[in-house]
């Protein structure tokens, strides 16, 4: 029998090399062949490296060109109206991922709590679903031409409708049977593959508080699926969370085994009896798929035995707890981390050798050189442990006299001391804090990084760029100006350069969505400020414009959010340590004259856990850090945050407590839904809700943005309302900012 698998394998590509494929794909540069011969590549490269670091069973299909729920809809036939007349398949595909002249792009959230993205299925009642398999066909294919067998990964249909939205106010769920009745056809297909084949179901929804009305489709789902075809094993497989209440259901399916998070989802455990009662086959998750530090091999053995004393190990599998998509590839190229960092940390290759140490440990089976490697692993872990790099005596006894968690005065007498100060007009137009991130910007950054040129000539680049964002914001009429952040590579990153406690990868990219990447910092050790970290630009920036120029700074949970975190202390901990260093410099910015700061809780909602009994404990830390954060500010500095892909129904009243006096949300792709909360209980505070999505290239008209204003104004009144951008503009190119801009400003002044 097996004795390890990986659930998923990363595919951006090691040095990102799909993410420049599709870039040069979409900017005209080559055509689609160039980019399947890169995918090609990319995929044989992954399963040789699996194979290579001793996996037994390794994945197909958990490749994509942008997103595997997107894929998914182009498996099952679950094309929206308005991309259907598209012939090219090709074209169809990017186009619901990223919009076309004639369609806006489909709608993204956050995978669970991860910072990766996925489109999210458009179904209506009378969907016809249509089975494409190519894909997950000539994958497989593609696999065993180079002589590996592997298990097939798909998106249960549970899960793919669970994810879905409606467009018609139908119930999604009444689709169930039409869309089993396509991935039976799907597997007939897969069953002709081989004489045996592993089919791996992810229901990731199986880690949320699930509904009745969800486990009721728990068997029906798999002892179907099962019964297709008698060569297929069925792997159902769940993460970032225990799934106890669908494994009571499951182990009385057909299924051949489940997949569970044990790192995530320590409770797991308690499945244990139900499944030792039934003949499931368990892939114990215990390699941590979503941070980067060494797995502690002796501890993860003794939690493996642990399991083995209800579980025989006969039907073990150690397993990793997720797909290492969250991950970067390799500590390969890594040669400029301080050795105490670099020897505590396990990229997607290293989890691979770890999975297989720990699985050959456990069995029985290892070598001397195992052996001598479980050594190597315990020495690497305590060395980080011990070391003087972690621990800041002064940090630990500032937080230890904390005695003011909030900023004085209460939103009602601040915001009249704001307006009169500030004096900007109803639907004040501004963005988000971001402006394009141009070929020679990043170049410039590059170089100054490498040292290949002055830091003289870096600084009159970057005050070259912010005069012209500044002079053109101000001639395309915005109320509220932002320097445009082109000193910053990434609004966490930047900011963890500046702070102790942070160290960066050179090559740690991890997909964020379709050819984003983001290089998550190493947030390791205790943090604090040395010095002002953006005082210099945006002090430039005011000093070229009569009009108010915005502080941007990066909220305390974001920076955990998207960052690998030390796992030694309570992430409560390290946000606290964060807020500390960012009330310094709100205090340094108002005190040379900024008079709006805003600091972004982008990922705010992204770490929910995903079980509702661990969200108080969350939502107090993580509020209790911005409050901190914002603390230093005087009454009449006016705060403003901004957070991303969020349904706010389930936290309006944490939002409330937050305290900030302004609110920037994504809704550009909601209409007025995602506002209507803000009305339903009294939301006082001012609100600038999306107007356009800027995760597309195509600009919007005039009269488009100004009927999102006419939504906006049903819910909450002009002195109310803010009117900016979803997002940040980094991504755009200015040929697209400048004219959605324009547009935006002329919607918001007729509306005056």
């Amino acid at each position: 029998m097996s004795k390890n698998l990986v659930t998923g394998y990363p595919r951006i590509g090691e040095h990102r090399e799909l993410k420049f494929a599709l870039e040069s794909f979409w900017g005209g540069k080559s055509d689609f062949q160039a980019v399947e011969d890169v995918a090609k590549s990319l995929r044989a490269k992954a399963w040789i490296t699996q194979k290579n670091a001793g996996v037994d069973i390794i994945s197909s299909n958990d490749f994509s060109y942008y997103d595997q729920m997107l894929d998914t809809m182009i498996l099952v036939g679950a094309v929206p109206a308005r991309f259907k007349s598209i012939d090219d398949k090709t074209a169809k595909y990017f186009a619901m991922a990223r919009g076309y002249e004639n369609g806006v792009a489909m709608a993204m959230r956050k995978w669970f709590n991860t910072n990766y993205h996925y489109i999210i299925p458009e179904l209506t009642g009378d969907e016809v679903f249509k089975l494409d398999s190519t894909k997950v066909i000539n994958e497989y294919k593609e696999a065993a031409a180079l002589g590996i067998k592997t298990k097939i990964n798909l998106i249960s249909p549970i899960t793919f409708l669970a994810l879905s939205v409606t467009t018609d106010g139908s119930d999604q769920f009444l689709l169930f049977d039409k869309l089993l009745r396509v991935y039976e056809e799907l597997f007939i297909q897969i069953g002709k593959l081989d004489d045996e084949i592993i089919v791996q179901l992810d229901d990731a929804i199986f880690a949320i508080d699930i509904e009745p009305k969800l486990l009721s489709l728990i068997k029906p789902c798999y002892d179907r699926l099962c019964n297709v075809s008698s060569n297929i094993k069925v792997i159902a497989t769940t993460y970032f969370e225990h799934s106890n209440e669908a494994t009571k259901v499951l182990v009385l399916t057909q299924i051949w085994g489940l997949g569970l998070d044990f790192v995530a989802g320590a409770k797991n455990i308690e499945s244990l009896e139900e499944i030792a009662k039934s003949d499931k086959v368990l892939a114990a998750g215990v390699i941590n798929g979503r941070n980067v530090w060494k797995n502690d091999i002796l501890k993860t053995k003794e939690l493996l035995e642990k399991i083995s004393t209800t579980i025989s190990k006969e039907r073990l599998i150690v397993s990793t707890s997720c797909s290492l998509l969250h991950v970067p590839y390799s500590l390969e190229n890594e040669d400029k981390l301080d050795n105490t960092i670099k020897d505590s940390l396990s990229f997607a290759n290293e989890k691979l050798n770890e999975l297989t140490i720990t699985s050959r440990i456990f069995f029985g089976i290892s070598n001397d050189e195992d052996d001598e490697k479980l050594k190597e692993n315990g020495a690497s872990i305590n060395k980080l442990k011990n070391s003087k790099l972690i621990h800041n005596e002064a940090v630990q006894d500032r937080v230890n006299k904390i005695s003011k968690w909030s900023r004085d005065g209460e939103f009602d007498e601040r915001i009249v001391l704001q307006k009169a100060k500030l004096g900007y007009p109803d639907l004040a137009t501004t963005t988000i804090g971001s402006f394009p991130q141009t070929p020679e910007l990043r170049i410039t950054r590059r170089d100054f990084k490498n040292g290949k040129i002055s830091h003289e000539e870096y600084e009159v680049f970057i005050k070259n760029y912010i005069r012209e964002t500044i002079a053109i914001q101000e001639r395309i009429g915005l109320d509220v100006l932002v320097h445009g952040e082109p000193e910053r590579n990434d609004m966490v990153e930047y900011f963890g350069e500046l702070l102790d406690g942070f160290a960066f990868s050179s090559n740690g990219w991890v997909q964020s969505y379709g050819a984003r990447c983001v290089k998550p910092p190493l947030l390791y050790g205790d943090v604090s400020r040395e010095v002002p970290m953006t005082l210099q630009w945006i002090l430039y920036a005011q000093s070229l414009t009569s009009k108010i120029v915005k502080g941007m700074l990066t909220g305390p949970v974001t920076m955990i959010n998207w960052s690998f975190v030390r796992e030694d202390i309570p992430r409560s901990e390290v946000a606290t340590q964060i807020a500390l260093a960012l009330a310094d410099e709100i205090d340094d910015l108002q005190s040379n004259g900024i008079k709006i700061i805003q600091v972004d809780e982008a990922a705010f909602k992204e770490g929910y856990p995903l079980r509702d009994e661990n969200r108080a404990s969350y939502e107090k830390w993580a509020v209790d850090s911005f409050k901190l954060s914002v603390s230093s500010a005087y009454k009449e500095t006016q705060i403003h945050t901004h957070m991303c892909y969020s349904e706010f129904n389930d936290i309006i009243h944490t939002i409330e407590d937050m305290d900030a006096d302004v609110i920037t949300i994504e809704t550009a792709k909601s209409g007025n839904s995602l506002l209507k909360i803000f009305k339903k209980v009294g939301y006082t505070k001012e609100v600038g809700p999306g107007v356009y999505d800027i995760h597309s290239p195509r600009i919007p008209t005039v009269e488009e943005i100004k009927t999102q204003i006419t939504l906006l104004l049903e819910v909450l009144p002009k002195e109310q309302l803010w009117i900016n951008p979803d997002c940040g503009l980094k991504t755009r190119k200015w040929e697209e900012v400048i004219p959605s801009l324009e547009n935006m400003v002329k919607a918001a002044i007729s509306f005056r």
